[in-house]
């Protein structure tokens, strides 16, 4: 059975990738990920914020020598898996050394600018290719649409200028038109498309009057969302693309290759079940393509995407009205 795939140019030898997630911040958790049978490990994000306040820092050490040293101890520092820029470089280096899989690195940010040039640090620290995650969460009525599209392209075409291993960027569900920025991103130099980040939305504490972070791990019926648009943008885009989000069993891997997706990422799945649920899935995935006639990923690949499926409407507005119609009490 040959479950081979390829993504952003790598060669893989299966479609289940390790998404970003604490599990790549170490060499010990990422060899268990590669032993239990990952194609390849995004990194956890590097922050824009990380990297400027690491710049701010540096400048007042270097203007006002040991006059800032009390003041340095006031500086936030990072907490749970984020690892800070210098720590981020050197655990690339090292998973590299570690890992006969390809480490992707991931940088997270909303503008251009000077910490768009980390991308070439995490490429000269040995990354076979880079994931953009960009979030911009437009607050303010004067800025349009069109302004927040322009905005992310323009971090792309930046990012991109300045390396020469391959870009994905991790794409928000929120755009206008999907398809058109798709088309754009690609133009402005992204190598693959990741459908899509899930925006940890804060929660309100009644009591405490105060914001709080609300993590919830996802499911498969997440994955409903990111088949339609795999389906729409397969064989229209001239990328490759990733499902993340709602990958959590053979079935959802199955179905998300058909929709058209080069690579399958789990993260909520691995944090719950452990390393050892990669075997098992990549275990089903194999019996039920033997059942199934299947001999290769490559033969399922998009087969049930918009150009190939028997009905294109279904994955489109016909749908919508046949779910309604559904309901029964």
């Amino acid at each position: 059975m040959d479950l081979k795939t390829t993504y952003l140019g790598l060669d893989l030898k299966n479609p289940i990738v390790s998404g970003a997630s604490p599990l790549a911040t170490s060499v010990d958790s990422a060899r268990e990920l590669e032993d239990a049978g990952v194609a390849a490990i995004v990194m956890s994000s590097l922050f824009e914020e990380e990297i400027l306040g690491e710049e701010a820092v540096q400048q007042e050490t270097e203007s006002h020598g040991e006059s800032f040293g009390e003041a340095m101890s006031y500086m936030v520092e990072p907490h749970g898996f984020h690892l800070g820029p210098d720590r981020y470089l050197e655990t690339v280096r090292q998973l590299k050394e570690a890992l006969g899989i390809p480490v992707i690195g991931s940088l997270n940010g909303s503008t251009p600018g000077g910490w768009t040039g980390y991308a070439k640090k995490i490429q000269e620290a040995g990354a076979d290719a880079l994931e953009l995650n960009i979030f911009y969460l437009a607050t303010d009525p004067d800025v349009a649409g069109n302004d927040m599209d322009e905005r992310t392209l323009d971090v792309v075409r930046a990012v991109t200028s300045e390396v020469s291993i391959p870009v994905a960027v991790k794409l928000s569900p929120y755009f206008s038109s999907i398809p058109s920025m798709a088309r754009r991103l690609v133009e402005a130099g992204a190598a693959g498309l990741v459908l899509f980040n899930r925006f940890y939305q804060p929660d309100i504490n009644i009591e405490q009057l105060e914001v709080e972070p609300n993590l919830r791990l996802s499911t498969s019926e997440e994955l409903l969302l990111r088949l339609r648009w795999l389906a729409l943008l397969s064989g229209q885009v001239d990328a490759s693309l990733s499902a993340t989000g709602g990958v959590h069993t053979a079935v959802d891997v199955i179905k998300a290759v058909m929709a058209g997706a080069h690579t399958a990422q789990m993260v909520s799945a691995l944090l719950i079940h452990g390393p050892a649920h990669v075997s098992r899935t990549l275990e089903a995935v194999e019996f039920w393509m033997k059942e199934h006639d299947y001999t290769s990923v490559a033969q399922m690949l998009g087969s049930m995407n918009l150009s190939h499926t028997p009905n294109p409407a279904g994955i489109a507005r016909v749908n919508y009205m046949k779910v309604l119609d559904s309901w029964q009490r």
